[in-house]
């Protein structure tokens, strides 16, 4: 390569090589079934957190004649709520420290951007569930959509819509 005081047009491009940047991958994504085991660990614990506590305050008798709303005292909504709000702070905690829920931190995956970057709380709450929830409430778009939904993780980047709707990608912690 030239010095500049060698060149005679110090406006010519330089002559170095130029290569082009290729991002090499910083995770292996995770399996389609640690992720299965996630989502299924998160069901089981948020069953513990919220359903038990509802079991505990719920009147059988009254349950007995058929009427739900008489069977779940004050005392179940109560103790379901209390554990619902110790669940949400355990999992925004988790996600926004690592991308994380508790089934994903048991098993070893995350969340993160398509470009292997954090994945913000923000994120991962409004795209990935809010926005994903929407569908749901229209009937059988809602359940057809949650079909499609999780089936993507067919694909080769093993993204589902929801992750495309949120450029995000699970892999391994």
């Amino acid at each position: 390569m030239t010095t500049p005081s060698q060149n005679p047009n110090p406006y010519a491009p330089p002559q170095a090589e130029v290569r082009d940047a290729v991002a090499e991958p910083e995770a292996e994504l995770a399996g389609r079934g640690t992720r299965f085991g996630a989502a299924f660990l998160d069901g089981i614990i948020g069953l513990v957190l919220v359903g038990a506590p509802v079991l505990v305050g719920t009147d059988f008798n009254a349950m007995a004649t058929g009427d739900i709303y008489q069977a779940i005292s004050g005392v179940g909504y109560t103790l379901g709520g209390i554990g619902f709000l110790v669940l949400i702070g355990i999992t925004a905690y988790l996600v926004h420290q690592n991308g994380q829920t508790i089934g994903k931190k048991i098993l070893g995956i995350k969340v993160v951007r398509t470009d292997y970057s954090r994945a913000s709380l923000g994120r991962i709450f409004w795209l990935r569930n809010v926005v994903n929830a929407l569908p749901g409430v229209i009937p059988f778009v809602g359940n057809l959509y949650g079909l499609v939904d999780h089936l993507f993780i067919f694909n080769d980047r093993r993204q589902c819509v929801h992750d495309k709707i949120a450029d995000t990608l699970v892999v391994k912690a």
